[in-house]
């Protein structure tokens, strides 16, 4: 299968992989058979990209760390802890969150096994799924990514758990936030950014108060936003005043915000999104947390075409586990000319070549003989 832009989408192409709506169940299943009705419908859903099943792509398996099962689980259980607390007053809401503890805990345990069991690269396929609330998707993403970057770190059992806590809960403030400024489609006006950014003293001041709960936790929560040269908010803290596990959980919701789709913006790449992070490093952010997120995920993911710098294109057929940056390549065109049998190559052995171009609008001239 390959990964392909709504823009290029056409009647009679096959769905690659199946399609999931916020109640995990299958919106569009895989194989089903593209017409208009469904383009419609998909353009409607803001999806922005897609996988496809055709001749040059026959075989490139795409699979992510966290099955469908467990993350429809995970994030419906997430929504119910949040929506349990949705217009409570701090007090109240601090007392129902402490009694639900356990399952916040429990979730992460869940997380914990699917990161760490896993040597694979870190994979979040999110175009795989429709969920209309951002905050619960949010926070289940943000967790898989700081676990990754903390295990990359070298991190204890512990300490990973702990910063899995963290990012589960980062942004419980925004339940604070008046819903008209956190559901709106544009741009937000200052007044409006004010009351967004106090989200994070919202969400420390109810953590603060969990007797079941670390406090490092109320702090990952009021630091996310802060940055190492002192920009950040809500108290424009600089690098060594701001706790790591903050620090990290920081580097992954900004990872996540920008490769996630959104009503008012078209997602990022993955290989986009790190590129917007690592241009902050050392400045925004901790370049060692940089660093490992890059070696923890998945840059191009399987299915996505890249034209290369020698004038060949094909589609990443397998991550290597040597090097995220550089995956195995299954070639299909040399110089505009498209081949009669495919192979592959190991970017790894092509040192002098370089990725040009993510092609997700690439449309096949003409039927592989």
């Amino acid at each position: 299968m390959r990964l392909i832009s709504i823009d290029v989408l056409k009647e009679g192409m096959v769905l690659g992989r199946t399609i999931w709506n916020e109640a995990g169940h299958p919106l569009l299943k895989k194989d089903v058979v593209i017409n208009d009705r469904i383009i419609q419908r998909l353009q409607q859903l803001n999806t922005h990209y897609l996988y496809i099943d055709d001749e040059i792509s026959n075989g490139i398996e795409v699979e992510e760390t966290v099955p469908p099962a467990m993350r429809s689980k995970v994030i419906t259980t997430i929504k119910d802890s949040f929506q349990s607390i949705d217009g409570l007053n701090q007090v109240n809401a601090s007392y129902i969150l402490d009694q639900q503890s356990k399952t916040i805990v429990s979730i992460v345990d869940e997380l914990l096994s699917a990161v760490t069991g896993n040597d694979e690269i870190l994979t979040i396929l999110t175009d795989a799924y429709l969920f209309d609330e951002y905050l619960y998707q949010h926070s289940f993403q943000v967790t898989l990514y700081s676990i990754a970057i903390a295990k990359e770190l070298g991190y204890s059992a512990e300490d990973l758990r702990l910063i899995g806590i963290g990012a589960l809960l980062h942004d419980v403030g925004k339940l604070m936030v008046p819903k008209d400024i956190l559901t709106k489609p544009g741009r937000l006006s200052n007044e409006e950014f004010e009351a967004m950014k106090m989200h994070a003293r919202y969400g420390f001041d109810l953590l603060r108060n969990l007797h079941s709960i670390s406090l490092l936790v109320a702090h990952c929560a009021f630091q996310h936003h802060e940055r190492i040269d002192g920009s950040g908010y809500p108290r424009g803290l600089v690098d060594f005043e701001i706790h790591p596990f903050a620090k990290i959980i920081g580097v992954a919701d900004v990872f996540d915000a920008v490769t996630t789709n959104r009503v008012y913006r078209e997602k990022m790449l993955p290989s986009q999104g790190l590129a917007i992070v690592e241009a902050g490093s050392g400045t925004l952010f901790d370049a060692r947390i940089v660093k490992a997120l890059k070696r923890a995920v998945v840059h191009y993911p399987n299915g996505v075409i890249l034209k290369l710098s020698d004038g060949r294109r094909g589609i990443v057929s397998r991550q290597n586990p040597l090097d995220a940056a550089l995956p195995w390549i299954r070639i299909f065109e040399e110089q505009n000319q498209l081949l009669a049998a495919t192979y592959e190559i190991n970017l790894v052995d092509y040192p002098g070549v370089t990725i040009e171009n993510v092609e997700t609008d690439y449309v096949v001239p003409t039927k592989v003989e």
